[in-house]
């Protein structure tokens, strides 16, 4: 029997800050299977999400499967906007939102993953970040500002992690993004230039396989999962009207559960897909594969 076993793998999944996103899926999924999870939140959901965790709030999401409670190697604060405490500037620096969280900058992640645990101590790397201040924005209506934003956290901090975090992971590791097929296809209430950075996002995909590869000897890859109703996923507005279609659309006539790419992520960061890189694995029920809406057809015999 194959069995993906990551027992004595250290991941980092950066975007976690409640129990309903990717994010938290996957690290449940490298839980299960044997790895030590570190995470990085937003310095303003922080506070949040560590009173969450300390009232038992979550407890039942942490559930896994032996009875067991997912928990946190460590929790780190993380904004991948900036690169160093220097490119923050002094009035968010110095904000209610950001006080008293010490360096949430790349750099600063660096830092304290390599005081906690020396290098090279990671396995595995998850980008599961994004956000697009102007999402609900056709292109056409688009600052430069809120393009150049979305495409600078959703797709340019993978480049500035793997800058700082590949010389701390160990050979053989992973990075593992999260993408969607707007990247490739006209979704229509997903602007704010969130579809250009999803289609940087795996082209650059490609290229830091490459060169990640060569020079740390780790791979690089990209699920496009398909529409779900996090909480941060209600920002775009139109979610829950996305969700529901590509259930009704998709060969498999199902939404997707959280869970399901939580696994992939699992797959893709186990020596099971040791021959896996440069790759956008659909995790999509198949919807990315229709070329036709199916509500609406006439059956015909």
């Amino acid at each position: 029997m194959l069995n993906i076993d990551l027992t004595g793998k250290r991941a980092l999944v950066a975007g976690v800050a409640d129990d309903g996103g990717f994010g938290f899926a996957i690290a449940k999924a490298l839980a299960e299977a044997g790895a030590s999870v570190c995470v990085g939140t937003w310095p303003p959901a922080l506070k949040i999400f560590l009173t969450l965790l300390e009232r038992g709030n979550l407890d039942a999401s942490r559930t896994l499967s032996d009875g067991s409670q997912l928990q946190f190697e460590r929790i780190y604060p993380l904004d991948a906007g900036y690169d160093s405490l220097a490119d923050v500037p002094a009035h968010l620096a110095h904000s209610r939102r950001y006080a008293d969280t010490g360096d949430f900058s790349l750099a600063g992640l660096a830092d304290h993953l390599t005081k906690d645990f020396g290098t090279p101590s990671l396995d595995i790397l998850v980008h599961s970040l994004a956000n697009g201040p102007e999402v609900k924005k056709p292109l056409l209506e688009t600052s430069r500002a809120g393009y150049l934003d979305a495409v600078s956290v959703s797709a340019y901090s993978l480049i500035a992690m793997l800058q700082r975090l590949g010389p701390l992971m160990r050979p053989g590791g992973s990075a593992i993004s999260l993408t969607y097929m707007a990247s490739e296809r006209v979704i229509p209430g997903y602007g704010g230039g969130m579809s250009s950075s999803k289609a940087a996002l795996e082209s650059d995909t490609r290229t830091l396989a490459y060169e990640a590869g060569r020079k740390w000897g780790i791979r690089v890859n990209t699920i496009s999962a398909g529409p779900y109703a996090s909480r941060a996923a209600s920002a775009i507005g139109i979610i829950s009207r996305m969700v529901d279609y590509c259930a009704a659309n998709s060969p498999l006539p199902q939404a997707l559960d959280a869970i399901e790419v939580g696994r992939a992520a699992a797959f893709l960061a186990s020596p099971l897909s040791s021959g896996i890189t440069a790759h956008t694995l659909y995790v999509d029920k198949g919807y990315h594969a229709m070329g036709m809406a199916v509500e609406g057809l006439a059956t015909r015999s």
